[in-house]
Order: structure tokens, then C-alpha cells, then sequence
């Protein structure tokens, strides 16, 4: 019997007043795979981050968790699953350094006091396992470049070891070498056996590091690629919506019938 994704999306919709967002959208994504997520301006990325996430949640459709119908109505639903997030903003304490960041509104206590010693080794031991170099755990992040501040948001997200990842925009802000450090440690997360969906509209990124793509345009599903086979045409053709790939549709009328 075939293992079904770690996360799987039917017919999701969501709706801001007279605007429909999302339509229809269908998304899976499985333990140890890289999926891109791309789309022009607003064709509805973030919106479906936020759906995954549990701060924004669907109007409409199914959220199945490795084959089982789930609601994500909150983001504590989300982490309780094992899914993390790191959005574009990176939403980090800039006063606080990088233990305060990565253990903020999950501290460890001892005698009622703030263990500073564990929590300052158990993130001493997560960056080193991904292979992360920051040269003072006790430097405010404000003070990081943004290659490093990046590298704390992910690795706070990390502190739960979560099972499923969402990136979104992560090497907007990167510089070259910065980016290309960021992307190997998404393939380490990956031979981690790590699900990961990687927002991004620079095609260099996707095709070093993701084994999928998928196209929003205008918030529906415009396409599934195998990047590994799919040309660059191609994937832009279906991010502007000058082709709509019929495989697209028959993948997904597929994936509907194997879910009944």
C-alpha cells in the first residue's frame, strides 16, 4: 500500500471579502521532498502559507496530514502536527540574542528560573548539527548580517523538530554566498527526511534545490512540474499563465480519484 503524502490540500478556497484568493487549490507535498511554490504577484503563495500555517485558515476544502483529515484553524494546530514556518519577514527579536530568539515563548526553567546553561548548549548542539556557524550565541541579532539572522529563524523553527517546513521568500535578502549556504542546509533538512515548501520566484534557487514545482496563478493551480525534466520555459510560460499544461489536470483528477 502506497505511503500517502505527509501533507496533501484539496479543494482549498479562501476568500478576503468580494476577493477569492485561492480556488480550488490542491497541493501535496512528502517526508523528504523539496516543493517549490511559484507564482507571479499575487497569485496567492503567501495566502496559502498562511492556510498551511493555520493563521489564515481555508474557507473551503481538505487538509489531509499523512492521510488523515485534519483542521488547522490555529498555528498552535500547525506546530502540534510538526509544521514550522518561517516567513519572509522573519519575525525575530531584534534585542534579544540568538538563545533568546531561537527558545522565545518556549524558555526552559529550573527552580523557577530561566535555565540560560541548557538552553545556551541545546543551541550550541542545533546549529552545530546543521552545520551552522555563528561565532556569539550571546550577540543581540540585530547586530547579525542577513545570511546569519536568516540561519536563526530557521533553526528556531527547528527547535520543535518539526516534520514539515515552510519557507517563504527565504533568500530575497541574501547575498550570493549567503544564499548558496542557505540552500544547503534546505537539501541537509531534505536528507533529513524533512518535507520542506520552498516559496521562491528566482529560478536558479528552485532548480539547484527542489525536486517539484508548483504554479499558482492567479490563486489556482497552473501546473506541477518534475524539475528534474521540466525546462525554464515551460515553468515560466505557467507562472504567467501563457499555458495551462493539461498533465496538470490530469494529475490532479488522478489524485483525486486515489484519495476516495
Amino acid at each position: 500500500m502506497p505511503v500517502p503524502p505527509l501533507l496533501a490540500l484539496r479543494g482549498i478556497r479562501k476568500r478576503f471579502g468580494a476577493v477569492e484568493a485561492l480556488a480550488d487549490v490542491e497541493l501535496e507535498i512528502r517526508a523528504g521532498e523539496i516543493v517549490a511554490l511559484m507564482g507571479d504577484n499575487g497569485a496567492g503563495k503567501s495566502t496559502l502559507v498562511k492556510v498551511i500555517a493555520g493563521v489564515s485558515p481555508a474557507d473551503e476544502g481538505v487538509v489531509r496530514w499523512e492521510g488523515r483529515t485534519v483542521r488547522v484553524r490555529r498555528p498552535h494546530e500547525a506546530h502540534a502536527l510538526g509544521i514550522a514556518t518561517v516567513f519572509q519577514d522573519l519575525a525575530l527579536c531584534d534585542n534579544l540574542d540568538v538563545v533568546g530568539n531561537l527558545f522565545l515563548g518556549r524558555e526552559l526553567r529550573r527552580a523557577g528560573l530561566l535555565d540560560e546553561v541548557e538552553m545556551e548548549r541545546r543551541t550550541r548542539d542545533l546549529l552545530g548539527s546543521l552545520a551552522i556557524h555563528v561565532p556569539d550565541l550571546r550577540a543581540r541579532v540585530a547586530t547579525l548580517s542577513g545570511g546569519q539572522r536568516q540561519t536563526v529563524a530557521i533553526s528556531r523553527s527547528l527547535v520543535g523538530e518539526p516534520r514539515l517546513l515552510l519557507l517563504d521568500e527565504p533568500t530575497a535578502a541574501l547575498g550570493v554566498q549567503q544564499t548558496s549556504r542557505f540552500l544547503d542546509l534546505v537539501e541537509m533538512l531534505r536528507d533529513r527526511g524533512v518535507g520542506v515548501l520552498l516559496i521562491s520566484q528566482n529560478m536558479g534557487d528552485i532548480k539547484a534545490v527542489a525536486d517539484r514545482v508548483a504554479v499558482l496563478h492567479l490563486g489556482r493551480n497552473n501546473g506541477f512540474f518534475d524539475v528534474s525534466t521540466a525546462s525554464q520555459e515551460q515553468i515560466i510560460s505557467s507562472i504567467t499563465g501563457v499555458t495551462s499544461p493539461p498533465g496538470a489536470t490530469r494529475r490532479t483528477a488522478h489524485a483525486r480519484r486515489g484519495e476516495r
